[in-house]
């Protein structure tokens, strides 16, 4: 098969509504085979296909690592350099399908984690306090969808790394869905830590949306306050 019967198959596949049909469809490919559509499905203007390909992005790359770990590591670094200025691009989905790969790998996490990390740390007094700090608000969504994901699936290795910390900053961002996944990403670690930077939240009515087990689930940044300040985490 062609290369590019296989990209116009891999689309396909990403263009359905069940997420678990995709990643069995995706599992039927060679991993190697499939890594340059998977790119190509993150910049899809369809939401369901820039999803998919996040979520299949944590089927392939693992299974890759199995076979070649070293192979893995070079799709972790194109990632890397598409959110690197100078690339020339942006990085959409970069972060979120990090951290799905991540999130299905322990050995990936151990070795990236502290690179996802540092998109949300600026640069520090010291020389080598160097941060890789992400202003712009849509990326920063993305940075925190792919962060709750693993506080989710990597709880310890999240905590052990401190994130609850990270997190702060973002309960005063503008942009309220950046507020609404900062406190869902509390909710999930059972933090209670920050209840005086939460509070001042209450009244915020911001909606969004985030995927658990595969399915969308609507948020409310009004209702998670409740479920923080309660102590219901």
């Amino acid at each position: 098969m062609s290369r590019r019967d296989v990209k116009r198959q891999v689309l396909t596949i990403l263009a359905l509504e069940n997420v678990e049909e995709v990643k069995r469809k995706i599992s039927d490919f060679s991993p190697s085979a499939v890594i340059s559509p998977l790119f190509s499905g993150l910049c899809s203007v369809s939401e369901t296909t820039r999803h998919n390909a996040i979520v299949a992005f944590g089927v392939v790359v693992p299974t890759l690592a199995d076979e070649n770990m070293e192979a893995a590591r070079v799709v972790m670094r194109r990632f890397l350099w598409t959110l690197n200025d100078e690339s020339g691009g942006i990085g959409w989905g970069a972060p979120e399908a990090m951290a799905e790969i991540m999130a299905s790998d322990t050995r990936i996490a151990k070795e990236y984690l502290h690179m996802l990390l540092s998109y949300m740390h600026g640069d520090g007094e010291e020389l080598h306090q160097d941060g890789n700090y992400l202003e712009l608000p849509m990326l920063q969504r993305g940075l925190l969808w792919g962060i709750a994901r693993l506080c989710e699936a990597q709880k310890e290795l999240m905590l052990a790394n401190d994130v609850v910390s990270d997190l702060k900053g973002y309960l005063t961002s503008e942009d309220g869905v950046v507020r609404g996944l900062a406190l869902w990403c509390l909710c999930l670690l059972g933090d209670a830590t920050l209840r005086r930077e939460v509070s001042h939240l209450q009244g915020d009515t911001t909606r969004f949306t985030v995927m658990k087990d595969g399915e969308a689930t609507h948020l409310s940044t009004g209702k998670l306050i409740e479920r923080y300040l309660s102590g219901a985490i």
